[in-house]
Order: structure tokens, then sequence, then C-alpha cells
């Protein structure tokens, strides 16, 4: 733990740089459907297999390398990996930018995977400079500053689209850069050289962190919860633009404006409503909060028929924001202080395996019922199925919930 000073300006440049990587990443979701069909020569419903595909590609290579960037991080420390990836980023973002074919943009998203242990590296960072009890408040912020990102990301680059689907791509790139020729003059080091350890390869796998888990009471368990809601909320990701596309024929900017209120919603609650839901209902039962509006809001977007009725389910879908931070800080509370990156690295895996799978399904899923050959046509499936899956997450998570009494 470093002095109270030093930990204000860490936790301050960690939001900042998971605020600005979110920016990035926003800014390029509205064009990504039109590049995908510009560059692959497709319609709609084959450019929302292709993006499953594509993310499949990221989820795999952070898969591989988020277990390796928390392990090293434990071993170097988080500035100099967290300063890495964040560069790698930016020069990521230059290469989609010019990618001439689909083959290109493929490695554009596996590089994007590589250097998303960012977010990892920012969680062990927190983790070293506040106390067990701060936490659920720290990682709350992170998802706050998550959200805000995507509050300014997409409406940006919805309105960048209109000059051409790659300039997003190069507005992201020097978003990244400047963040880390800031990180490289103000990040100080967090983790204190007695709480480092060795590396391990055998801890530095994404299945060797697993194995790790079992030695640690509950958090297999718990990170089983979080595997299955990852599934089931990478519907987002995988089909708001195509959906709105194909059901209410929105355009970049309107794509933008959507996930920008969006944002907006679930910062405001990650950022305002954690501490007082927490101080209110506990960690464990704010979870389960979050968990029910999940549910009420996947299965609400398969029925809407109009903009303002989605306006008012994203109202109802803020609360799933505590889902994600609660059930980190939770985990964070179960390992020991020198295997906090190894934790970080290791939930990142689970989120890659998870969202792969996810993405890939309800991408697959939104193609097979809006292609042009089906008899019955319908963008909502995908989302029908979200709503299956958070249900069965809520049902596994209230029965952890009754063996663990300590979470309450």
């Amino acid at each position: 733990m470093i002095g109270s000073s030093a930990s204000r300006h860490g936790v301050l440049f960690v939001l900042i740089t998971v605020f600005l990587d979110m920016v990035g990443y926003g800014l390029i979701i509205p064009v990504l459907p039109k590049l995908i069909e510009e560059v692959g020569h497709m319609g709609l419903a084959d450019a929302s297999v292709m993006a499953g595909w594509m993310f499949a590609a990221f989820s795999v290579a952070h898969f591989l390398c988020a277990p390796l960037a928390g392990n090293l991080s434990d071993r170097f420390g988080r500035r100099p990996m967290l300063l890495l990836a964040i560069f790698g980023l930016g020069c990521d973002f230059l290469l989609s930018a010019w990618a001439p074919t689909l083959f290109w943009l493929f490695v554009g998203r596996v590089l994007t995977g590589v250097c998303g242990a960012s977010w990892v590296i920012a969680n062990a960072y927190i983790a070293d400079i506040t106390t067990p009890d701060e936490r659920a408040k720290a990682f709350g912020m992170m998802g706050a500053a998550f959200g805000l990102g995507f509050v300014i990301g997409p409406g940006i680059g919805g309105m960048l689209g209109e000059f051409g689907t790659r300039v997003p791509f190069i507005a992201a790139a020097c978003i990244s850069l400047l963040n880390f020729a800031y990180g490289w003059f103000v990040l100080r080091e967090s983790l204190a050289p007695e709480n480092r350890r060795p590396f391990d390869w055998r801890r530095a796998n994404p299945f060797g962190a697993f194995r790790v888990f079992r030695s640690y009471p509950g958090v297999l368990p718990m990170c089983l919860v979080l595997g299955l809601f990852f599934f089931a909320s990478s519907v987002y990701q995988a089909i708001w633009t195509f959906w709105g596309m194909a059901k209410f024929g929105w355009g970049e900017g309107m794509v933008g404006l959507t996930l920008t209120i969006f944002g907006l919603i679930m910062a405001g609650f990650q950022g305002g409503l954690t501490g007082p839901f927490v101080k209110r209902f506990g960690e464990a039962q704010t979870v389960a909060i979050g968990l029910v509006c999940a549910i009420i809001a996947a299965a609400g977007y398969g029925v809407a028929g109009s903009l303002a009725f989605v306006v008012v389910l994203m109202l109802v879908h803020g609360p799933e924001g505590f889902v994600h931070p609660l059930l980190t800080s939770m985990l964070t509370k179960r390992v020991p202080e020198d295997a906090q990156g190894e934790l970080q690295g290791g939930i990142s895996a689970i989120m890659s395996v998870a969202m792969l799978a996810g993405t890939v399904t309800f991408s697959q899923v939104f193609g097979f019922y809006w292609a042009d050959d089906r008899e019955w046509r319908s963008p909502d499936v995908a989302y029908w199925l979200a709503a299956g899956c958070l249900a069965l997450t809520l049902v596994l998570y209230l029965r952890l919930k009754k063996d663990s009494p300590q979470d309450a």
C-alpha cells in the first residue's frame, strides 16, 4: 500500500486510463458494421456474423494474454505493463484504420485482445492502493469510468463516421497514444517490492490460473457466476448496432446516440449509486438486484417497439452495472495481496472465454433469424436467449449466496 496522496493520484490516472481506453473502443462501434460491409462486400446479416467471429478472435487473444499480463505485473510491477498495453492499443488502432481487407481487420482485433490487458492491470493497481473495505467503491468508480467512456466514445464515433468509416479508428489511435504519453510522466508504481513474487509459467497460462483459484475458498464458484453473466451480457456488443439498424433503421449517428445515453445511465448507477446501494443493501444483495434488472432489460429489448421504450428500458437496465464491480470486489477479499494481479488476469480470462462464446452465439442467432431467406424473420431472438441465461445466472448466484453467508 502506498501513501494516501500517491493513492489519490494513482486512482485518478487509472480512472482516466480506463475512461480514455473506453472512449477509443467506443469510437469504432458505430462504424464497424459499415466497415465490414464495405471491406467484405456483404450485407448486414452476413456482416453481423463476421463481426461475431472478429470478436471471437479478440477474445481468444485476450484469454491467452490477460493472465500472462497479470502475472507479469505481479513480478515486475503495474507501471511498465500498463504503459506497454496502452501504447500497443494505439498502434493497433492505426493498423485497423488502414486495413485493406477483412484479414487485416481480423489481425487488428487480435492485437486489440492482446493489448486489452490494460483493464486487468488497472484493476490490480486499484487493489494495490485501496483497503479491502474501499474496493467496492473504487471498482464502482472504475465501472463509471468505463461507462463514461461509452457516453463520449460512440457519440463522437457516430459523428466522425459521417466523414468516413476509418476516421474514428484514427481518432482512437490518437487518444491511446496521448494517454501513453501522459502516463509516462505521471504514473507511479503501486506494487511494493516486498509484495512481488517470482514469475511462474504454470500460473500465467489461463488454465493454470483456474487451477490456482481452487486453493482459494469460494473463488471458482463465483467465477462461474461471472462467466455466465459475461456470456449473457455479451449480447449487447454482439448485436446492438446490427439490431438497431435492422429493427429501427438507425444510422451511425443514432447508434452512437443510443450508446451515449446508455453509457450515461450506466455510469450514473455505477459511479453515483454503487456506494449508497452497498451501504443500504450490502454487496451481495446489490448484485442480486442488478441481475434481476438485467433479466427484465434483456427480455424487454426483445419486445421494444420504439426508441422511447428502449430509453425506458435503459433506465431499468442501469443496476446491471453493479454486478461486475461488486463481484470483483468480493473476489479480491478471498485471495492474498500478492495474487491480486493473478486474480484480475484470471477474471479477465474468464470474461474473454465467456464473451467469446456469447458474442459468437448471439451474432450467429441474429444472422440466422435475420437472413433474407428465412420464412420467419426477427432481430430479437438473441435478446430472449440472453434473458434466459441471465435468469440461470441469478439462480446460481442465489444458491451460492445462501451457502456463503459471509458475502451478505
